[in-house]
């Protein structure tokens, strides 16, 4: 690799840096300056960005495209595209259509892309994502309440209680199901990435 394409990747590798929950930046920035795991996905295998609501996916997702010279499919975004519905409204009315229809969007998508999904796919749909690279985006709880309250435009989840109840609820319920599904974290994908730059 050349050097200005090493220095490329490297600004590249510090734009996501710059681009996750700010209160977790710091920490992710030492911890890739570490020795640790180094996972890249093959060529024909698809990187699927999973994560929590508002952990910042959609922003990611054009970032890590230019990192992995790969184009990057939001399946929120298709999904309202192929079905000519506002996802709001679909999933407080149909929840569960809602749900087949984004397992079945994904499956459906060429092998060796790159698709950043919805906040609900990991904990739902676990077993969909085998034997792809799925990199889950990490965000604090706090961060995750700020911006979750802030935006108003998110479908509700569990209408049947506050907004802040639903915050709390869906967060902790989800990190219990994220935790039992295998994912590589963002930190080691990065530091693959760099490790990139050493291979012959």
């Amino acid at each position: 690799m050349s050097a200005s394409s090493a220095e490329a990747r490297r600004h590249r590798v510090e734009h996501i840096l710059s681009s996750v929950d700010p209160r977790l930046a710091p920490a992710l920035r030492e911890a890739l300056a570490r020795p640790g795991p180094v996972p890249r996905p093959d060529a024909g295998q698809t990187v699927v960005l999973c994560g929590h609501r508002s952990a910042g996916k959609s922003t990611l997702l054009p970032r890590v495209a230019g990192l992995l010279e790969r184009r990057g499919v939001d399946l929120d975004a298709h999904l309202e595209r192929l079905h000519g519905r506002p996802l709001k409204t679909w999933v407080a009315q149909a929840p569960a259509e809602f749900r087949a229809a984004e397992r079945r969007a994904l499956l459906e998508l060429p092998q060796g892309g790159l698709v950043a999904v919805g906040g609900g796919f990991l904990s739902h749909h676990p077993d969909a994502l085998a034997g792809m690279f799925t990199l889950i985006i990490p965000i604090t709880f706090e961060t995750y309440r700020d911006r979750l309250m802030a935006d108003r435009t998110r479908p509700r989840l569990r209408p049947d209680v506050s907004l802040e109840e639903e915050i709390s609820s869906v967060f902790h319920q989800r990190e219990a199901l994220h935790a039992r599904v295998p994912t590589i974290a963002l930190v080691d994908f990065l530091r693959g990435c760099l490790h990139e730059e050493e291979s012959p």
